[in-house]
């Protein structure tokens, strides 16, 4: 009784864990998750909880060989994971739980983490070459979230998985864009913007050693960032085309579409500027309260 008691305070403290680290980090889709059935809700947090680890885990080492570590420690950790092994960390054993619950596809988990361990092996004057690259990355790493979150649920439908494919991609590339003040701080190179686009708009310079991107704040940067987002309103639009033939119970999984269409809309507000400060103000760019509304309007019309 004493062990069986320990397992399920060491799983409730490993899902605490799991819903503080998104609180924290993924706030716009901490709410999102709120919505879900508390069954799928749990799986979920767990899921969000590994993309912060793997997300973040490039931006707070010191080294980027210490960022690489840590995500090899992960691909290492899920191998482990469908071995049934102990790991002492708490989204792992709350990922561990929700693997065995759940049934949840290994191939979806590795293909999000590779995808970030190939991201990080990158030359640093390496970048995507056409926005279907960016569209690739996005889809590997956020399209493959809300796949499992609908497995998760137990919900098997083409027009669902569709759905997530095409959020996932909005989302992705618009995350991809709020993400490059900071990458400009950090190291002043710009790798996730398209090469073709770039070179499109009279920002991109070829040299022996690879290419690289002007980020110049001024209308050629701004009419960049409007191209990719675009693309990204597309897949959104896409989307919604799909809404009448996704399941009902499906349309909790895809509530990331309306986070993505508030960042594309503060993007549009401010001119497609990335570099407007007021973009990153209360959640992406509007009050914390009026993103809440949004969000229980779709939840109460069972839309995303």
């Amino acid at each position: 009784m004493n062990g069986a008691s320990t397992v399920n305070n060491t799983l409730r403290a490993a899902f605490s864990y799991c819903v503080q680290q998104v609180r924290s980090y993924d706030y716009h889709h901490y709410l999102c998750l709120l919505h879900l059935p508390p069954a799928v809700r749990r799986a979920a947090f767990a899921l969000r909880a590994l993309n912060v680890e793997t997300a973040r885990a490039m931006d707070v080492a010191s080294d980027p060989k210490i960022g690489l570590m840590r995500l090899l420690w992960w691909q290492e950790a899920i191998d482990k994971i469908y071995s049934r092994k102990l790991i002492e960390h708490p989204v792992a054993q709350a990922l561990s739980s929700v693997v065995s619950d759940h049934k949840i596809s290994k191939h979806w988990l590795r293909r999000s983490l590779d995808a970030r361990i190939n991201d990080a092996n990158r030359d640093e004057y390496s970048i995507p070459e056409k926005i279907s690259d960016l569209e690739k990355y996005a889809e590997d790493t956020q399209s493959t979230l809300l796949y499992m979150t609908l497995q998760a649920g137990g919900i098997a439908s083409t027009a669902a998985d569709h759905a997530a494919s095409h959020i996932g991609k909005a989302s992705g590339l618009l995350l991809l864009l709020k993400s490059l003040p900071h990458h400009v701080s950090r190291s002043g190179k710009v790798p996730y913007i398209p090469a073709d686009v770039a070179e499109k708009h009279g920002l991109l310079i070829r040299s022996g050693s690879g290419s690289e991107v002007r980020m110049e704040s001024g209308e050629d940067l701004s009419d960049v960032v409007f191209e990719v987002a675009s693309a990204a309103g597309a897949h959104l639009q896409k989307a919604r085309e799909l809404a009448g033939t996704v399941p009902a119970e499906a349309v909790p999984a895809l509530l990331p579409a309306v986070p993505a269409q508030v960042l594309l809309d503060s993007l549009r507000r401010r001119q497609f500027n990335v570099f407007d400060s007021r973009s990153s103000r209360g959640v992406l760019g509007i009050s914390p309260l009026w993103y809440q509304l949004k969000l229980k309007w779709h939840v109460l019309m069972n839309k995303y």
